[in-house]
């Protein structure tokens, strides 16, 4: 689950992180109470969970209060999904630097990243001038220490009046991603100010899914998620990513779902969604069919192979969709596993001709989605 900026901000500020002053509002309307609360310069920030905004116009600086409003009111306009707006002192900005934590899967440890170049995704720095990305390593079970953090800070250059107030910000940025389970936490830019403060211009946590029933204070909502079909999977617990091509794919297992995915762009063809209902989702299969219906794809591809989780138990759900939603694309449904006479006798029951390999079916499944792209 990631958090909107604000949150990140609300968690820095617990343990007295440094962020700046700031305000949220869920309406235009409030706009005039917040930018008095702030003063003159102040930024509004779009809070949707995606990258670039300022790019995308959903971050403007504004000066006084006719342009705020106005502006204010284009944000809401224009942004998606956006849980609301955050006003913000504008700040004097001598340097941008980036810190983040994430999990090591090879390591097994926590991974502090630092740059001197912030303010800009990491992606791109990572390609085109990966020498500046400053990593350490913090075993899990000793905890971060102050050593490993100050040889980051110089590392990267920090200067050395602003060294003490690094070690702390990184430390608190530790105990942030421990406490609260998060797969990354992220500061970018954390800003040196022209008085020589450091603070965090931005914030970003995402915090494992498998975790958050240990941290009710964040609940999932529709603002969460670019779509209504995302949202749904999510309460359902179902597995979804939403791409931008022509084939939904209704996949059991991961590693299934994966390789088919792999193997529709080995043959050209392009992928619109992935839904995994595998596991302890095989018996979802209607379910699972609504939520690929809030897609506009050209071709259903469902591939199973059911061992505990029945292949005719699956067949089941799959015919039971079919009759009660009637889906306006045709399917194409390589379904193997135990149970799969019985799946096979009730796919054709629908004029569905269950297929055996998989390639064969994603060969099919492109042609009936208009063919291989050029």
């Amino acid at each position: 689950m990631k958090l909107f900026e604000y949150q990140s901000k609300e968690l820095f500020e617990q343990i007295q992180m440094p962020v700046p002053h700031r305000t949220f509002i869920e309406s235009p309307d409030d706009i005039g109470e917040a930018v008095n609360q702030i003063g003159f310069p102040c930024v509004l920030k779009a809070q949707v969970l995606q990258g670039g905004r300022g790019k995308a116009g959903l971050i403007k600086l504004v000066s006084n209060p006719e342009e705020a409003h106005s502006q204010a009111e284009a944000i809401f306009l224009k942004a998606k999904n956006m849980s609301g707006l955050l006003i913000e002192e504008a700040l004097q900005i001598d340097k941008e630097l980036y810190v983040s934590i994430t999990a090591d899967p090879v390591s097994g440890t926590a991974m502090i990243m630092a740059c001197a170049e912030g303010g800009i995704d990491i992606e791109e720095i990572a390609k085109n001038i990966p020498e500046k990305i400053h990593k350490t390593y913090i075993d899990l079970s000793e905890g971060i220490q102050t050593y490993q953090v100050r040889g980051l800070l110089y590392e990267m250059g920090l200067d050395d009046q602003l060294m003490s107030a690094g070690t702390k910000i990184l430390t608190d940025l530790y105990h942030v991603f421990r406490n609260h389970e998060a797969e990354l936490v992220e500061i970018n830019p954390l800003i040196v100010t022209k008085d020589g403060r450091l603070i965090a211009g931005d914030g970003k946590i995402s915090i494992d899914d498998n975790a958050l029933f240990r941290h009710p204070q964040f609940q999932v909502t529709r603002a969460y998620y670019e779509n209504d079909a995302e949202y749904e999977a999510a309460e359902e617990g179902i597995p979804y990513i939403q791409f931008d091509g022509d084939i939904g794919l209704m996949c059991a297992g991961a590693g299934l779902t994966n390789t088919v995915f792999d193997l529709v762009n080995d043959y050209g063809g392009s992928v619109a969604n992935y839904l995994e209902f595998g596991g302890p989702n095989y018996h979802k299969a209607k379910k699972a069919m609504e939520i690929m219906m809030k897609n506009d794809i050209n071709v259903l591809l469902i591939v199973t192979f059911g061992t505990i989780a029945r292949a005719d138990i699956m067949a089941e759900g799959i015919v039971e969709a079919i009759k009660e939603l009637k889906p306006p694309f045709p399917i194409v449904a390589a379904v193997r596993g135990t149970g799969e006479e019985k799946a096979h006798a009730l796919l054709r029951s629908m004029n569905i001709e269950p297929l055996i390999d998989t390639e064969q079916a994603v060969i099919k499944a492109i042609a009936l989605s208009g063919g291989v792209k050029q």
